[in-house]
């Protein structure tokens, strides 16, 4: 998703602490939502098609990765999708590598070349209306190097929803790391915690780039449309987990090596 902002989140030692509290140091039990042979457990939603349908397929397998292929298009035609894991989550550690490759279709948008994320503390998709370019969600962004921009990587954005930072509501849209984007084409780390009081998370390689707490439902609107979902929890806004998506936004990816922790 799009950046619109430097801002640089600092955790604070509290954060830091819940964080680090909640992450098991023992008899660990990961758990994968991938086989590396099939889609079997994740379900594509793509814009301008019903949840299910992998319009040109999308969303595909090759050796032992799920890859965000364009080949099949005549353009992107901002058909942004999304290709959600069967079951939503509350607190846990996620971990996967990912590549963005180079070649992307020439109508992808400048800020969409080498952008892609995790979108964490999403809607059901069967909630999703068949428009929707974005779920609901916290983006846990992933960028790579694109011409004539500086990139950072381990961003966070939030379509439809608000986060907590050092003590502020924060409701601007993209919040940058300090992390510098690395290379294209190469396999990178990337992992995001949830502990069980709402704190998130997010490192690149290891090393941490964002943390933020307090995932709530934008009681407006927002990029996505979050309004019938307050609606419809009564007027609560503040969120506890929900479904895990990756993203196609214009760039071949691949990801491969997706593993959950659930943290009690």
């Amino acid at each position: 998703m799009k950046s619109r902002t430097n801002r640089v989140a600092v955790a604070t030692i509290a954060l830091c602490a819940a964080s680090c509290s909640a992450m098991p140091q023992s008899g660990e039990n990961w758990q994968s939502l991938f086989d590396g042979k099939t889609l079997d457990g994740w379900t594509p939603k793509i814009r301008g098609f019903p949840l299910g349908e992998n319009y040109r397929d999308t969303f595909r397998v090759r050796d032992g990765a799920i890859v965000v292929s364009y080949d099949k298009y005549e353009q992107f035609g901002e058909r942004f999708g999304h290709l959600f894991y069967k079951a939503p989550f509350k607190a846990y550690r996620f971990r996967m590598e990912y590549r963005f490759l180079s070649d992307h279709p020439a109508d992808t948008p400048a800020w969409a070349i080498a952008n892609s994320g995790v979108m964490i503390f999403s809607q059901d998709p069967k909630t999703m209306a068949v428009g929707d370019s974005f779920p609901v969600s916290v983006e846990a962004q992933l960028l790579g190097p694109a011409p004539g921009q500086t990139r950072f990587n381990g961003n966070m954005c939030s379509p439809g929803t608000h986060v907590v930072m050092d003590g502020q509501l924060v409701t601007t849209h993209c919040i940058n790391s300090k992390t510098p984007s690395g290379p294209n084409d190469v396999w990178t780390q990337f992992e995001i915690e949830v502990t069980p009081a709402g704190v998130v998370t997010q490192k690149i390689n290891g090393a941490t780039t964002i943390v933020y707490s307090q995932v709530q439902l934008d009681p407006v609107g927002g990029m996505a449309n979050s309004k019938p979902l307050v609606e419809a929890a009564g007027g609560k806004v503040m969120l506890d987990g929900g479904y895990i998506s990756l993203q196609s936004e214009g760039n071949p990816i691949e990801f491969r090596k997706i593993e959950i922790l659930e943290l009690r």
